[in-house]
């Protein structure tokens, strides 16, 4: 059987150019359209590698700018033919727009089960009011999720979640290990890791990975026949932080990416949550290992992104 790839893009306004002060267009223009590199190029770039996409959209800074940002994501990422699936940062439920510190716990799991079923069902009526289809699939902002969050998305209908990541383990009672999809009173679909060094797991995603680690990590789960691989990014990643900028080395990563899944599809096919494609559940498939040499390579590709494709104006 096929692996399935989830190309998975959070898309969200960054909470640094809130903070900052900057007006909502401008917030926009930083985070889901930077640079030129933003999700217009990326679903551009899918389009023509016909590649699928999941765009996990964050709705909550509606509640201080308004529906219009959010519907103007969701409306772009469904005339591309990708899907809107939902994020949610809990943060934004204290944000202001004149008082730009004001800010709200940001980690569901530090709410509780009851508070959570209200926060989620708030985002997903937000998205929906926002123009998106009921979504079914769920990752939570910073991969904050606990147990009661998988507890909430079932009660609440949802059939996915993907915020497990074990490179960034919260609350979800699963080892950093686990790759592979497994029924949590909803589907979990972990992020995809690799081992970098021995006991240390580091995301695929395109700002965490070189091009040569991603495509060792796809190849190494079509060999074993792992069930899933679930790629990360954001809408914003492929620019600097300040996202005035192209971060070339991150706009490479993605190109790569691309043209691989393409070249791979018979064996890596993307996928939308929507098909609800056939997954074995709780299959043992394990992450890449460590390969000094490999992670030394992506070592010096880091140090060329953070001091020279980072400072780029």
């Amino acid at each position: 059987m096929a692996t399935c790839v989830f190309l998975t893009v959070d898309t969200e306004f960054a909470w640094r150019h809130h903070a900052a002060g900057l007006s909502v267009d401008h917030i926009y223009e930083r985070s889901v359209e930077p640079a030129d590199v933003g999700i217009g190029y990326q679903l551009a770039e899918l389009a023509r590698h016909d590649l699928k996409a999941c765009f996990f959209v964050d709705p909550m800074p509606a509640l201080v700018y308004g529906l219009q940002p959010v519907a103007r994501m969701v409306d772009a990422i469904l005339k591309a033919g990708q899907e809107v699936q939902l994020h949610c940062h809990p943060g934004w439920t204290g944000a202001s727009a004149t008082h730009r510190t004001a800010r709200a716990r940001d980690n569901l799991h530090q709410y509780s089960l009851a508070e959570q079923c209200d926060l989620i069902a708030g985002a997903r009526d937000l998205l929906v009011a926002a123009g998106a289809p009921q979504p079914l699939a769920f990752r939570a902002g910073s991969y904050a999720a606990n147990d009661d969050t998988l507890r909430a998305l079932a009660t609440l209908g949802f059939a996915y979640d993907s915020s497990h990541n074990g490179a960034r383990p919260a609350g979800i009672a699963l080892s950093p290990r686990a790759i592979a999809p497994v029924e949590q009173g909803v589907v979990e679909v972990p992020v995809t890791v690799i081992e970098a060094t021995p006991g240390t797991m580091r995301t695929v995603q395109i700002c965490a990975l070189s091009s040569g680690e991603s495509y060792d990590a796809l190849e190494h789960a079509a060999v074993h026949g792992h069930v899933a691989v679930t790629v990360v990014s954001h809408s914003f990643e492929l620019a600097n932080r300040a996202g005035t900028g192209a971060n070339s080395v991150h706009v490479r990563r993605f190109g790569t990416l691309c043209t691989t899944l393409a070249e791979m599809r018979g064996v890596l096919p993307t996928c939308h949550f929507a098909d609800r494609p056939p997954l074995a559940l709780a299959q043992d498939d394990q992450p890449l290992g460590p390969d000094p040499l490999r992670t030394r390579w992506r070592q010096a590709q880091q140090l060329w992104s953070n001091w020279v494709a980072e400072r780029v104006a």
